[in-house]
């Protein structure tokens, strides 16, 4: 049975609670509709439909390529897809550690091909979606305005996600862990 799946850096929990906190006071101010912070993640790469097989060649390829050893991941300020003068996304980027975060992107690219998926033909960019904006709108004041995220965590594996979606908003579920 197929089913959606993406591979991501996960948040930690101090991560998740301390940037809630901080975006508390942006958040009546934030446009689109927001991300719930359950579902706050850094995509490595999107898979979509998959089998259960190419999920297990994926899991086994991470498991014997781990390009990275454990690191501190750190963030920084906002930005937005495709540019914040008319954002369709606003994210929150990634700072100290993003070399690592392209590294583990890398190799998720390579586990995804050797499963059998399309090469991506987006070029990589690290980053923690905020919220989605439909029309789009200019947010180069909130970008500039609201300062970089202070906290950081340590990365030690990548995260295989299931999205599950209907009764409600789109869920996430841990489908698998792969140790760096």
């Amino acid at each position: 049975m197929k089913e959606r799946l993406f591979l991501a850096v996960a948040l930690t929990d101090d991560v998740r609670h301390g940037l809630a906190a901080f975006l508390a006071d942006e958040a009546a101010v934030l446009p689109g509709k927001l991300t719930p912070p359950s579902n706050w993640h850094v995509t490595l790469r999107f898979l979509g439909s998959t089998e259960p097989q190419q999920r297990d060649r994926i899991v086994a390829f991470l498991a014997d390529h781990r390009p990275v050893e454990p690191f501190t991941l750190g963030f920084a300020g906002l930005g937005a897809f495709p540019r914040a003068s008319r954002a369709s996304v606003l994210w929150l980027g990634v700072g100290p550690g993003a070399e690592q975060v392209a590294s583990l992107a890398e190799v998720s690219e390579s586990a995804a091909v050797a499963a059998g998926f399309d090469p991506e033909e987006r070029p990589f960019h690290a980053h923690l979606t905020l919220s989605r904006i439909r029309p789009p709108v200019d947010v180069q004041r909130l970008v500039e305005r609201v300062p970089r995220f202070p906290l950081g965590m340590e990365v030690a594996g990548v995260t295989l996600y299931r999205s599950v979606m209907g009764e409600g908003p789109v869920r996430y579920e841990v489908v698998d862990e792969v140790p760096l």
